[in-house]
């Protein structure tokens, strides 16, 4: 055999021995502890239903009061919900000693931080520092501080965390807050991981593509983005100029052509993050991730930036 077999078969059977490892499971775990936040819709509700059914004690981080009574409807009495608004510490303290009252000396075996919104997406000189403050506080601020506050329940059971970033962690697709608020939480995930890893924890990042969730919600960002057009200074709006905003906009709608409606796909990475006997330390769901933006990240920066831009050029002469 030439050399160009040898690699072949070697590489076949790196493959094999590596599909045979990750679908290794962990034996005993359903009934663990579980906390998931964001539980009133889209990933965090599904999880939450899907770790239910297979038999966790699962406590849901829900906003809303309604959100729970929803979710407790739609599952057995295991499961737990906890009113939780990642943004108050008061209201963290007040899950964790509720969490803490309940799982006793066994701890926690998953955390998910799943809680995220989107905040508003526009050019960076349309916004203000308000628009930047609130995706921080949600998405990475708030995730911080459940994190640090049951590390100590989590250490106790040799658990696991998960942190629900997203693929435009690694890729900036305009302005606004959400993207500095994934980045950071790459930055933490990764951080954390290598922290961890002395105490026998395993740290798992997800980094979905685009799916329909209320987070995407391409109705309320075009609202959104039209009332900060129509109150944006005129001299702005020149430099920007109407054909621009058009642009922009259609730009926008063509990412739900991409979104995908199988939330499923993100509660599988979920799962296996805190069942499978080596879990990942990345997670990519969609096909769009996988196949687009991912990818995008590894073109030289000149290239991404005339993708991601050339249908939305201004004419520098109106500035």
């Amino acid at each position: 055999m030439d050399m160009f077999t040898y690699i072949l078969v070697f590489f076949l059977i790196w493959c094999l021995c590596w599909w045979i490892r990750d679908r290794l499971k962990l034996e005993k775990l359903t009934d663990k502890y579980i906390f998931i936040t964001g539980c009133d819709t889209g990933f965090g509700n599904m999880a939450a239903k899907a770790f239910d059914k297979s038999g966790f004690q699962v406590f849901a981080g829900c906003l809303t009061e309604q959100g729970a009574q929803s979710l407790r409807k739609e599952t057995s009495s295991r499961l737990e919900t906890i009113l939780l608004d990642i943004t108050k510490s008061d209201n963290i303290e007040n899950a964790v000693n509720q969490i803490k009252w309940k799982v006793g000396n066994a701890g926690l075996w998953g955390l998910i931080n799943n809680a995220g919104i989107a905040g508003t997406l526009c050019p960076t000189d349309w916004l203000r520092i308000e628009h930047f403050r609130r995706p921080m506080e949600v998405n990475l601020l708030g995730p911080i501080e459940v994190t640090l506050k049951l590390l100590p329940l989590v250490k106790k059971a040799r658990g696991r965390i998960v942190n629900v970033s997203s693929v435009l962690g690694r890729l900036v697709m305009g302005g606004g807050g959400y993207y500095p608020s994934k980045y950071g939480m790459e930055a933490f995930n990764d951080s954390l991981r290598r922290d961890l890893k002395s105490f026998g924890i395993k740290v798992a990042c997800i980094e979905p593509g685009t799916f329909e969730t209320r987070l995407t919600n391409c109705d309320l960002h075009h609202h959104e983005r039209q009332c900060i057009w129509e109150n944006l200074p005129p001299d702005v709006r020149k430099q920007y100029g109407e054909d621009y905003f058009i642009q922009y906009i259609r730009r926008a709608k063509l990412v739900k052509i991409l979104s995908s409606t199988d939330l499923s796909q993100v509660v599988w990475c979920m799962e296996h993050a805190l069942t499978a006997k080596y879990p990942r330390t990345r997670y990519s769901a969609g096909l769009d991730a996988k196949l687009l933006w991912i990818p995008l990240t590894y073109l030289p920066t000149f290239v991404a930036d005339y993708l991601l831009t050339t249908n939305t050029i201004i004419d520098a002469k109106a500035v």
